[in-house]
């Protein structure tokens, strides 16, 4: 498994195994931290569309993804 830090995650290029509406190759656009430091709010942008969706970061440990 890989191990992710949450406050280094931002502007991180990331490749899906298998591609999500013909987009392989996404960047983190945006965290949201509380006080804690927790994640509250990360968002992945496709590189070719420009598309834009809300995730669970610890998603992106998952090599099946």
């Amino acid at each position: 498994m890989n191990k992710i830090t949450p406050k280094k995650l931002l502007n991180s290029k990331w490749t899906a195994v298998s591609p999500i509406n013909k987009d392989k190759h996404f960047m983190i656009t945006e965290m949201e931290f509380d006080e804690e430091g927790h994640v509250i709010h990360c968002e992945i942008e496709a590189v070719m569309s420009k598309r834009t969706q809300l995730i669970d970061w610890q998603q992106l440990k998952d090599q099946h993804s």
